[in-house]
């Protein structure tokens, strides 16, 4: 996940949990010249509570050439960034890193921050949003992408591990999900794209300048939709739908959205009530 990566291996169970510390089904070759205090990955001794994960709420970026460079190699094999998470939706398994890595520098060169819900993709654009959903459970986060990996097995995605407790599988270490790009109004990025990818990232800024809806959940279950709508009818006088889509990827998806609302302050307002409400982590669609 970070350019100087140095874990080869897999995944596995965990037996067991110790009151002191919680080791996380990670392992990782560690090497005398190891830029790490500790050679095993793990989860943080302390508890964390989920109302101290904040929440991650999708903003316009701001892209630079840091942790973009394309294509690039790790472990023998190369990679190259796509040119824009645009209709970006992918199925596979997530897994997660924590304590060994936090407090160290990402690809792009944040500090990784295991308590903050942030992700480490091989293709995507860094940084970048997602909506990442463990299909085990129907969980939903979103997750900012500021790092690359991960580089083994078949994992599509590594997720930090305030992002798996949330989405309940950091006890485990891997999970199935689905992930889905998120794009905010003026995500333009900075650095060089294809023309194609350009001009489709400048009309959905346009059209999202006409028309806004705030979705804060999609179900596989009409059921679990319906009770989030009734669940938002009494926090806001807004209309709450619910669409229903036919995804090949996920089957039908019921997508439960508030709107619509033209004012940006109103959308802040609403946002931040559902947060509070623990109702789900909305973001501003336009269609």
């Amino acid at each position: 996940m970070f350019q100087a990566i140095l874990r080869t291996t897999a995944f596995i169970t965990l037996l067991g949990l110790t009151a002191a510390c919680s080791t996380t089904p990670v392992t990782t070759t560690g090497s005398s010249g190891s830029r790490y205090s500790i050679q095993q990955d793990r989860a943080p001794s302390a508890d964390i509570g989920l109302a101290e994960i904040a929440e991650v709420i999708p903003e316009p970026l701001q892209r630079t050439m840091a942790g973009n460079r394309s294509p690039y190699t790790v472990l023998g094999k190369t990679y190259r960034v796509l040119p824009t998470e645009l209709g970006y939706n992918e199925r596979g398994v997530a897994s997660w890193y924590g304590e060994k890595f936090h407090g160290h520098k990402t690809s792009n060169g944040e500090v990784f921050d295991m308590y903050q819900a942030s992700a480490a993709h091989k293709s995507l654009p860094i940084p970048s949003f997602l909506r990442v959903t463990n299909l085990d459970n129907n969980r939903s986060i979103i997750v900012r992408v500021n790092d690359r990996g991960p580089f083994h097995g078949d994992r599509i995605i590594d997720l930090s591990y305030a992002a798996a407790l949330k989405l309940g599988y950091s006890d485990r270490g891997t999970a199935r999900v689905q992930l889905e790009s998120i794009i905010v109004d003026g995500s333009l990025a900075d650095r060089p794209v294809n023309s194609a990818a350009r001009s489709n990232l400048q009309v959905l800024a346009r059209v999202a300048g006409v028309e806004k809806y705030i979705q804060v959940g999609a179900f596989t279950e009409l059921s679990r939709a319906q009770e989030l709508s009734r669940q938002l009818r009494r926090l806001t006088g807004k209309p709450v739908i619910i669409r229903s889509v036919d995804n090949r990827a996920t089957g039908v998806l019921h997508r439960v959205r508030v709107g619509p609302v033209t004012d940006p302050a109103e959308i802040r307002q609403i946002t931040q009530s559902v947060v509070a409400a623990n109702l789900g982590s909305p973001y501003t669609v336009t269609e």
